[in-house]
């Protein structure tokens, strides 16, 4: 399986840093910004609960260097149930390479080794490596101390949850865009009764979207409940 992404058109459109709403991460999302702008050799590790916003910066980052004419790879570790080793070691060979959900890797002998070589082939390269885990480095799991090492060494970049009001108006400035009106009953029932992180809360305002347009409904608290039933 080539698990090198082949072409520059497939970073979705959403996920750029200027679509990120930052909140108290923006100092951590800057200098992921300058990294992958400047194309300056550097490692980058990005730690956050599921839903914080990593892949959205793993794929930002991926599309900056594209669009400054540099080769830029990524790869989820998490999509890769099995011969994760051979994978890893096929991976590289651009100027940029995005690593996500390194915590799947955690007690697994083979792929732990296949991404400490990695590192230390891409940065004798000069290349950009940006990581990114549900937890620090040294949290993980992870059974090869040179491999937390070399991650640890990384530039950390802890990326901290928006608060509710910040998360309750993004949706709410989201559903503006795709032409919805989402009233405070609504958006109450949203966070009382969803999950509240920013990947399941987009997902959830897709699906409402898609069945609004079917339905030629707008948006109320008791079409709402008709979806969940």
């Amino acid at each position: 399986m080539n698990v090198q992404i082949p072409l520059a058109l497939r970073w979705p459109a959403h996920q750029r840093f200027e679509s990120f709403v930052a909140g108290p991460n923006v100092a951590g999302v800057n200098i992921l910004c300058n990294a992958s702008n400047t194309g300056e050799p550097s490692s980058v590790f990005l730690a956050g609960p599921t839903g914080s916003g990593k892949t959205h910066l793993l794929i930002a980052a991926c599309a900056q260097a594209s669009a400054q004419s540099r080769s830029a790879q990524y790869m989820d570790l998490a999509a890769f149930a099995a011969q994760r080793s051979e994978s890893i070691r096929r991976f590289g060979g651009s100027e940029l390479l995005a690593i996500d959900n390194v915590q799947q890797i955690a007690g697994e002998h083979d792929a732990e080794h296949a991404l400490f070589d990695l590192h230390n082939r891409c940065r004798a390269d000069g290349a950009i490596l940006v990581f990114a885990a549900n937890d620090q480095a040294g949290a993980l799991g992870l059974e090869l101390p040179d491999l937390v090492s070399r991650l640890s060494a990384c530039t950390q970049i802890v990326l901290r949850p928006l608060d509710e009001a910040t998360r309750r108006q993004i949706v709410r400035d989201l559903a503006s865009v795709r032409g919805l009106e989402f009233d405070d009953a609504v958006l109450d029932w949203l966070f009382t009764r969803k999950v509240r992180d920013m990947g399941s809360l987009v997902a959830q305002l897709d699906r409402i979207d898609r069945a609004t347009l079917a339905a030629q409904r707008r948006v109320t608290v008791p079409f709402l409940r008709s979806l969940s039933d």
